[in-house]
């Protein structure tokens, strides 16, 4: 966006003025009376009109094509491979973990369940089948392995 009240707009505003700043950064207004003759103030207006847009071009040009450093610092940041190792190793000894707590809990379901029970669960819950697959595969009556499961199902109830 064009920034209206830079050095190059207010002395692009003024046709009749050169708008300078002074060293103390106050605004000097030069007009055609302080020069000699015409010709001296339509070349020096020129010369700073010139001047006031390369430099306001160039500021542009490295604010609108140059990136900010701060920016992008994490985009190209590469985690170190102690950190990587050590990262892997956490999540390897986590899922140890979780893998023996699981086993734990299956123990304790098949020490409260009878073997018909744990085996027809694990096929319903794990395996994912259906009451009349089950009752299929094992040639038992289906509302035998329902009532098999639904009574395992109490019994884990009251354990849990």
């Amino acid at each position: 966006m064009f920034d209206t009240k830079s050095d190059y707009a207010l002395n692009k505003k003024e046709q009749d003025a050169i708008v300078c700043k002074s060293v103390d950064g106050v605004h000097i207004r030069l007009t055609r009376e302080d020069f000699a003759t015409e010709d001296e103030f339509l070349r020096w207006k020129a010369w700073s009109d010139g001047d006031y847009h390369d430099t306001e071009k160039a500021g542009r040009d490295f604010y609108d094509n140059g990136l900010p450093l701060d920016a992008g610092m994490d985009a190209g940041s590469v985690p170190s491979s102690e950190t990587v190792f050590f990262d892997t190793m956490e999540a390897a000894e986590t899922e140890a973990e979780q893998a023996q707590m699981v086993i734990g809990l299956i123990a304790q379901l098949k020490a409260q369940l009878t073997e018909t029970q744990y085996r027809r669960l694990w096929m319903y819950y794990v395996q994912g089948m259906s009451v009349e697959e089950i009752s299929a595969a094992e040639g038992a009556a289906h509302q035998n392995v329902s009532k098999s499961i639904r009574a395992a199902w109490k019994k884990i109830k009251k354990i849990f």
